[in-house]
């Protein structure tokens, strides 16, 4: 179990003071938790309060592991920095200057003394004060994870056998599992530490490292070294879900861009409309140079709608087994002879009916109008005048 921290604080109790560029640049790319977190621990730090990983974990119903990744985020950040004592139990939280991304220079060292700027009280105050940053001595033996000097990314640590063990065994026995199922063999210690890594140092939750995973396997991508490489990049861009990670990777999929550009669309993929191409290839089978070709006739034939067109044109193709340029020229001959039979049809049909409109409404010999295309009487005149005189 870890022990209580302590936060340290120059403010008093009536309100939490939060950062405008915490509010401007950082809050977006954090989940709930990692929000949650952070604003409890300022408001602890505001009260002088004490608190705990297990503290914060039963007050926002989080596992204590969800918290621990959190905290790193933070520090990753270079919002926060963690302290741990030579047994790795964490002892102190130090809420750090707040600056702009393009000011930032991740890590702190033992001289900085830079003032924080003037915070936003969260409740209204005349003149919120200024918070001086808590200084302390560190050593680098007493730190878990050091960050680089510029991308703010944590190394990779040597793990123990006793430490994958605990990891295998707790958090992560399901993404070990997912592991083995996505490259369809046992992992070695190696590419354990690395799914240990990018789940515990580099925060990926549960949901991102399969989409990673997932992405690496589609990539014809096996080696852990290369999965890594792109979750450090990840990182590095503050992609916290797999919606962002599918965005980023579509707007780098030269592919989807070729097709994009083929319908005269300009703009980069959205998530949306990658998941949409990413089917014509995926899902239906075909290779750029079919769907390149769908999409030419497509630009052909609409200016609008044209990726519900192309996918149309697609779709129809796969119920007819098309998987080559041959295949679409069988198709289309196939399509222009049962067009041309319909025509046919169609003419012939209208003949006929035709033909026996004029033989119910026109009588042999009479002129077409109004009046003889109705049933006509015919009366013998000198026998009705016999009648009448006889009468």
């Amino acid at each position: 179990m870890m022990g209580r921290v302590t936060i340290s604080t120059n403010c008093g109790e009536d309100s939490t003071y939060v950062s405008n560029i915490f509010i401007d640049e950082y809050m977006q790319d954090a989940n709930d938790a990692q929000i949650k977190i952070y604003l409890f621990l300022l408001r602890m730090m505001s009260a002088n309060l004490p608190t705990s990983v297990e503290a914060l974990a039963d007050k926002f119903n989080h596992t204590e592991s969800d918290v621990i990744r959190a905290l790193k985020y933070w520090e990753r950040k270079g919002l926060i920095s963690l302290e741990y004592d030579t047994a790795q139990n964490l002892t102190g939280i130090h809420m750090e200057d707040i600056v702009a991304n393009a000011q930032r220079c991740y890590g702190r060292r033992k001289s900085d003394t830079t003032a924080r700027p003037v915070l936003t009280p969260v409740t209204s105050e005349p003149q919120p004060p200024v918070l001086q940053p808590v200084v302390t001595d560190r050593k680098a033996a007493d730190i878990k994870t050091e960050t680089t000097a510029l991308a703010g990314t944590p190394s990779k640590p040597n793990y123990s056998p006793a430490q994958l063990k605990a990891f295998k065994e707790s958090d992560g026995s399901y993404l070990l599992f997912l592991a083995e199922q996505y490259f369809k063999r046992p992992l070695t210690p190696t590419e354990m530490s690395t799914v240990y890594y990018i789940h515990d140092e580099l925060g990926f939750s549960e949901e991102l490292l399969d989409y990673l995973m997932q992405y690496c396997v589609d990539n014809h991508k096996t080696d852990f070294r290369y999965m890594e490489k792109v979750a450090i990049g990840w990182d590095q861009k503050g992609i916290t879900t797999p919606k962002q990670a599918r965005t980023e990777n579509y707007r780098h999929n030269s592919d989807i861009i070729t097709i994009m550009k083929s319908l005269g669309m300009e703009n980069s993929p959205t998530e949306r409309e990658g998941t949409f191409i990413s089917k014509w290839s995926g899902e239906l089978g075909f290779t750029m140079d079919i769907i390149l070709e769908a999409c030419d006739r497509t630009v052909l034939a609409t200016p609008k709608g044209r990726l519900k067109y192309c996918d149309g044109i697609l779709r129809s193709w796969q119920k007819k087994g098309v998987k080559t340029r041959e295949d679409i020229a069988r198709a289309d001959a196939e399509f222009t002879a049962d067009f041309t039979k319909k025509k046919q049809a169609a003419s012939k049909a209208s003949i006929d009916t035709k033909l026996r409109s004029s033989e119910s409404s026109i009588r042999l010999g009479g002129t077409r109008n109004h009046f003889n295309q109705f049933q006509q009487n015919t009366y013998d005149f000198d026998d009705l005048e016999k009648k009448l005189l006889d009468n």
